[in-house]
Order: C-alpha cells, then structure tokens, then sequence
C-alpha cells in the first residue's frame, strides 16, 4: 500500500486493524489516509451526492494524529481512522441538519458520540446525506431525499434508491468514501440502507450509545450504529462509540441455531439468496429452524401512533437546544411551507400528525407503547426459547427500486428488533442482478457481542461483499 497513492481497491479492502498496523510500522500516514479519502469524495460524490459537508479540518486533525503516534502516544485502533458522520448527529461547526433547511446554524457542541469518537482519535471526515427527518415527515417521502443534499444514489446502479434513512453514510461506505461511517436508526434506518449498500450494519442494544446531540424520531429507542464494509471495523467503531475496549473476536457458524424467517413472496431474488444463505449455514455446521414471528401487524398498529406522540415531545425538546431552528411542530410545518424547497417532493403529513398527537402523559399513549414494546419483546424471545435459537435470520432488503417516490413494499424485517430494544446486524448475502441483497441476524436481550461475532463468521464463509459498479441503470 503505497502512503503516496492508495488505489481505490486498497481503500476497499482494508481494514481498520490493517491500516493501524501500516501506520505503526510507518509505511502509513494517518493524513495520507485522510487525504486519499477526500479525493475519492472529490471524484464520486458528484454522482452519489451522500456527502453535504466536508471539515474543513480534516488534514489537521490526521496530522495531529500522526504527531501522536511519533511520540508513541497513539490512542488505539480508531486513531487517525476517517469517520463520516449522518447528518442528524450534533457535529460542533458543521451542518447537522436532519436534512431539513430548518437547521441552517450549526450546533456549538459535539453529540456525545462524536466526543467519544474525537477521543478515540478519529478523524471526522465530514456529514453525510439522509432521508429528510429520519424519514419521518411523510409517508409518500423518497429515501435518501432531503432539501439539503438531494436525492442520493445506489452506488451500485445509480438511478436506484440508496434506502434510508442513513442513506448517505451507507453510500459513503459502499463507495470508499471513509473507512466507516455512523448512522441511526429507529426502524430499519442502518440495517436497511446497509443491505441495499452491500455494506455491514449494526444496529445495537439502545442505551449503549448515547442519544445526546442525536435529532430525535424516539427517544426511547433511536441509537446511532456503525456502517462498514467489514464486520470487524463496524466492532472497532463500536467500541469507540461507546468508549470501551475494542477488543473482538470473531464467532463460528458450527453448532450454532438459527431461526429463518424467510418472509416469503416478496421477490424470487430475496427467496434465492435465502435459501442460498440457509445452505452455506447448513454446509459450516449450523442448524437451521424455520419460523414465523408473531404479533407483527399488532405491533405495527399501535406503534407507530406511539412514535408520532414521541416524535412530537422529543423533537421539540431537541430544537429547544438549536440556535435560529423552529421551537414547535407548529412552527416547523410553517417552515415548511414557506420555503420554496422543503415541499417539492412530498409532504409532510407526518408532521401534522405530530401536531395532534397525544402528550406522553395520556393513558392511550402509555398503553400503546407498553403493547407495541411487550409484543415486539414477546415476538423474539418465545420463538428463540421455543426452538431454543441462538439467532435468527431473515432477508433484510429486496432489489432497490427506482429512486422516486414513496418506498414500496418489502420484507419488513426491521420491527421487531427496532421496537423490541434488540440487535440486528446486516450483512451482504447475494444479489439480485447488479443489485445487493443482505440477510439480517436478529439477537434477544442483550446480545450484540454474540450477533456480532456471528456476522464476521457469516461474512467470512459467505464472502458475498462486492465493489460498486456505478452503473447508470439496469436494461
């Protein structure tokens, strides 16, 4: 790897404990990573458009990072690691906009995650595009749209959707714009976009990463979560989000359980690559259990209700911290309407629910979310203990459609881990054409570090990860 000049094919296949060791041995400078990652943003994010903003003090912070680890005081395996950052988070001097033209000013501190991030020594390469309000402004939005970065690309055929809503920081990764990056999700919003990517993302236990700094959908369970093209980084950048040890190791596939939920019906290419998926997990000495989750549509019903009241109380209480930004729901969608972009694509009928939504305080709201949680809850842990699972498996994403208009259906397979609390971790599988398929590993209470370990050893017998191709679309 040649510190002058790293190919686009070194930067998409290395990763994050090959590129410390280069830098410890000196045939790597922490700047010459950074600099070589600008130049990929400057080259393709043109097409792409998954970056908004760029720091400015990008080079300074890798050129500090080197001075530290000439004096030996290097601070790990992050340090001099080029992060990008979804545009939701509170990043000190740079937009955090959530995509929305309402949140011009930047913040005047980091999100908690991102001084973790700081201390860890990464270097905050800049911000990347999202679907607009974690696409929680209207049922009929684009994903990957905002007013303030536009519609983002499917690196892997650019006139399909990218998913979202941490569009731009599952681009970026896919593309080699940063080594990895950190996205959010309340409902499917880093597992999704990483399964259309072909990227890794996980989606921890919420609470392990703090939500201060972080625009909020819902409190109770939105958690930023690392995207990477490989299973260890997304670990590393783990351990560094939440200030731990990034020590890991990766698990086996022989003599583990898995429940597949194969959720089929919705594409002949989804219930290919399952089935493929079923027969590797088999080959390596797993045993596979087929199985239907319960409750779903129950779920569904009364939590989204609950997620607009939340959205009313927690986004209010977010602007509140926000230089020149609306203070009210009411005021938002004043904004809104004023401004000659905000409503060009779609609406924002999610905001006037929000509007009218119930206080928390209100007895239908309480019993909504008790539901929505106990069954989401309920749905995992009777069907690990009742086939007694270690795991279970599903499609995490069928073919990206075309990227306009609202999202159609597909395998849906984010709910229950998102409302229940629990990890997921997507992982590239197969294809459908030019177009990534990822299956997701759905853990119980508690389990990321097992879910982890057993996407690095699916990652590894599977090795389905490919290099976008940047095709203008699909005959």
């Amino acid at each position: 790897m040649d510190p002058m000049h790293l190919s686009a094919a070194d930067l998409d296949q290395a990763t994050i404990p090959q590129l410390a060791r280069r830098m410890a041995d000196g045939g790597l400078t922490a700047a010459g990573l950074t600099r070589a990652y600008l130049r990929r943003v400057v080259e393709l994010d043109p097409r792409l458009r998954a970056v908004v903003a760029v720091d400015p003090t990008a080079e300074s912070q890798a050129e500090e990072s080197d001075r530290r680890r000439a004096l030996g005081q290097s601070r790990g395996l992050m340090d001099g690691i080029p992060v990008l950052l979804k545009d939701n988070i509170d990043t000190r001097g740079l937009a955090t906009t959530a995509g929305s033209r309402a949140l011009s000013v930047p913040p005047e501190a980091d999100a908690e995650v991102v001084t973790r991030l700081r201390a860890a020594g990464a270097v905050v390469l800049g911000k990347t595009n999202m679907t607009e309000w974690g696409n929680f402004r209207s049922p009929w939005a684009s994903s990957g749209w905002s007013a303030v970065g536009g519609q983002t690309a499917n690196p892997h055929v650019l006139d399909r959707t990218p998913c979202g809503s941490s569009s731009g920081s599952a681009v970026a990764v896919a593309a080699s714009l940063a080594q990895v990056a950190v996205g959010t999700e309340t409902n499917g919003s880093i597992v999704s976009p990483a399964g259309h990517a072909g990227i890794v993302g996980f989606k921890p236990t919420p609470g392990r990463v703090s939500n201060a700094g972080i625009v909020p959908i819902t409190a109770l369970r939105d958690t930023a979560g690392p995207m990477a093209r490989h299973v260890v980084d997304a670990a590393i950048l783990m351990a560094a989000m939440e200030g731990t040890d990034p020590s890991f190791t990766p698990g086996t596939l022989r003599g583990a359980r898995i429940g597949v939920w194969r959720r089929t019906g919705f594409d002949p290419d989804v219930d290919r690559v399952v089935a493929s998926t079923v027969e590797l997990l088999r080959d390596r000495g797993a045993t596979t259990v087929d199985v239907e989750l319960p409750y779903q549509d129950a779920i569904q019903a009364v939590d989204r209700p609950a997620m607009v009241a939340e959205f009313r109380h927690d986004l209010e209480r977010y602007l509140r911290t926000r230089t020149g930004a609306p203070r009210t729901m009411r005021e938002l969608v004043e904004f809104n309407e004023a401004d000659p972009v905000e409503l060009s694509r779609f609406g924002q009928e999610l905001l006037h629910d929000a509007e009218k939504a119930r206080p928390l305080t209100d007895p239908v709201y309480r019993h909504q979310r008790l539901t929505a949680t106990g069954l989401a809850r309920r749905s995992l842990d009777e069907t690990l203990a009742a086939h007694r699972l270690d795991l279970v498996m599903a499609p995490t994403n069928g073919p990206a459609w075309l990227a306009r208009g609202a999202d159609p259906s597909g395998p849906r397979t984010a709910l229950p881990a998102a409302v229940a609390g629990y990890p997921n971790v997507s992982i590239p599988a197969g294809f459908a054409g030019p177009l990534p398929i990822g299956v997701s590993f759905l853990g119980g209470r508690g389990a990321d570090e097992a879910v982890l370990r057993f996407a690095a050893a699916f990652e590894d017998a599977a090795r389905a990860r490919r290099t976008p191709a940047y095709l203008p679309g699909v005959a």
